[in-house]
């Protein structure tokens, strides 16, 4: 996809959620019009009551209500800041809640399967920073990019009636402005997207080495580890001062035309005031028109400062919709339910014209039917790389597939808890107990025993030196892979989802870890739940009511 392609997607996305906001934005810029009224109001006061004092004379008595008119026009001018402010936090809060929803509904259609090419550390990186890179765009530059238009019509509207000469000094001027942000802006949007790539990058890195480094202990490799790591945080750093470099030439720039704008109003007010300009209204200039315009020439440019200074947050939620708006080109078909399924509940597992493929493997299931009855035990055997994995990935709602339908107990893939053990068990660092309440969080003591009991564990704890509450590794480092496998199982025991599926569950165990988990998995089976298990070993494929060979594809009773 070409650089113009990208930021007109990521162009459409942000468009896409600004209109769920749109009229909190439209409530955002009429509160700041109406500061500008108030800016106005204030102003004139400032400049009336000067001109009373200076040039009639007046008695400071008879200035009190221009004084009490003062008052309020500040006051509405803090209050619509306020507003203003109030309702720009308010939309990037709902934006950002927004995004996250659809980011975790996103996530969980797409499985783990699918987002394991996504590096774990670059999702957290899109959860946090990237959804937070939002909040200036929708909170500040929208608003603001509306009010840097309005809010100068307005003010030039009043030069323009107290001396159309210093309006046109400012007309000519406040081009300048967007035109020199648009050229450092181009510059800005490139920087950002390389900032975003690079957080995410250094995110992935230092997790992949704080994961691993025990191994590169092992190996000896912490020194260059160390050394790669602080490369990649040099790059991040230099992209961090690229990117506030441009930030400040950004305003320099501005603030430079904005001064030499006011100057020049300044000096032609100063030359018409003392005589020496007769040209136009100039003759007419007294001290309450021209410190009035005085006045508000600063207010004139103040609304382009804003959005210079808040057009950084433009190009750093330009680069984070790019990632975002990649992440959604992932989507994947939804499952449906069989047509004559899709009504009332239904008892079984039930799939028809199933066909999953992934990018650079081809097809991997072609058109697979499979019936399977509440209570059944299913054995799928079949050569590696036949898609034993593939379909139960499908039954769990881990992948979507390509096409077909699929029905468990009536309802599509993940609507209902089941459960699930892979040939590599998910342990995470904390005790015994916390890895078992993965699965039953209620889960008491005396289950948790009879559990660890039923896949031959309770040696094992009895051993630990705190029973339940003796710490894990990650990855369940302090067990051996059976050991590890079998405390995986034994928090499938603790399930009470009707679905068991189970991928290789005797996968690099010593003969008795094997025996022990072939009895558990037959104890659970007594107990009624429908299981379906990839395998090759024979008492677990002899335990079976059914044995489907899966080959090319498709399924056949073996």
């Amino acid at each position: 996809m070409t650089d113009r392609a990208r930021k007109q997607r990521s162009r459409r996305w942000l468009a896409r959620h600004q209109r769920a906001v749109r009229p909190l934005l439209l409530g955002a810029v009429a509160a700041g019009l109406l500061g500008a009224l108030a800016i106005i109001l204030q102003m004139g006061l400032m400049a009336a009551l000067v001109h009373a004092l200076l040039m009639k004379a007046a008695a400071p008595a008879s200035l009190w209500p221009m004084m009490f008119g003062l008052v309020l026009a500040v006051l509405l001018r803090v209050l619509a800041q306020a507003v203003q402010e109030r309702l720009g936090q308010y939309v990037s809060a709902r934006v950002r809640q927004r995004v996250r929803a659809e980011l975790s509904a996103l996530w969980a259609r797409l499985g783990p399967v699918r987002l394991a090419a996504q590096p774990s550390a670059s999702l957290s990186n899109q959860w946090v920073e990237q959804v937070d890179a939002l909040d200036g765009f929708y909170a500040r530059y929208l608003p603001q990019q509306w009010l840097a238009l309005l809010v100068p019509l307005c003010l030039l509207a009043v030069v323009f009636w107290l001396d159309w000469l210093a309006a046109l000094f400012l007309l000519f001027a406040a081009p300048l402005i967007p035109l020199f942000m648009a050229l450092v802006g181009m510059s800005a949007e490139r920087i950002s997207q390389r900032h975003v790539l690079q957080a995410g990058r250094l995110a992935g890195q230092f997790l992949d080495r704080v994961r691993n480094l025990t191994s590169l202990q092992l190996f000896g490799q912490v020194g260059r580890s160390i050394a790669s790591v602080e490369q990649a945080t040099q790059r991040y750093r230099a992209i961090t001062m690229e990117t506030l470099r441009v930030a400040f030439l950004s305003s320099a720039v501005l603030e430079f035309f904005a001064s030499v704008a006011i100057a020049l109003v300044a000096m032609y007010i100063g030359f018409g005031l003392l005589g020496y300009i007769s040209y136009g209204p100039s003759p007419a200039l007294s001290l309450f028109s021209g410190l009035f315009i005085l006045l508000l020439a600063p207010e004139f440019f103040q609304p382009l400062r804003s959005l210079a200074q808040h057009y950084h947050d433009r190009a750093a939620a330009l680069a984070a919709a790019d990632t975002l708006a990649e992440l959604e080109g992932l989507e994947a078909p939804a499952t449906k339910l069989p047509a004559e399924l899709r009504t009332g509940d239904c008892v079984g597992i039930h799939v028809q014209g199933l066909s999953l493929g992934y990018v650079g493997r081809g097809s991997i299931l072609r058109g697979l039917d499979l019936h399977v009855a509440a209570g059944e035990v299913i054995a799928l055997v079949g050569p590696s790389g036949s898609g034993k994995s593939s379909l139960l990935h499908c039954l769990a709602g881990f992948v979507q597939p390509d096409a077909g339908t699929i029905s468990i107990f009536g309802h599509t893939p993940g609507a209902q808890p089941l459960a699930w053990m892979g040939q590599r068990p998910f342990l995470i660092k904390g005790s015994w107990a916390e890895n078992l309440r993965l699965t039953a969080p209620d889960a008491q003591p005396a289950a948790m025993h009879q559990a660890l009991a039923a896949v031959g564990l309770v040696e094992l704890l009895t051993a630990q030196p705190s029973g339940l509450d003796s710490p894990l590794g990650e990855g369940g480092r302090g067990l051996s892979g059976g050991q590890a496998q079998r405390l995986a199982l034994a928090r499938v025991w603790l399930s009470d989802s009707p679905l068991l599926l189970l991928d290789e569950p005797t996968a690099s165990l010593d003969e008795q870890s094997e025996a022990e988990v072939v009895e558990a998995l037959q104890g659970l089976a007594a107990a009624g739940r429908t299981l379906i298990m990839a395998t090759h070993h024979p008492a677990l494929i002899g335990m079976a009511d059914r044995v489907l060979r899966l080959s090319n594809g498709s399924l056949t009773d073996a």
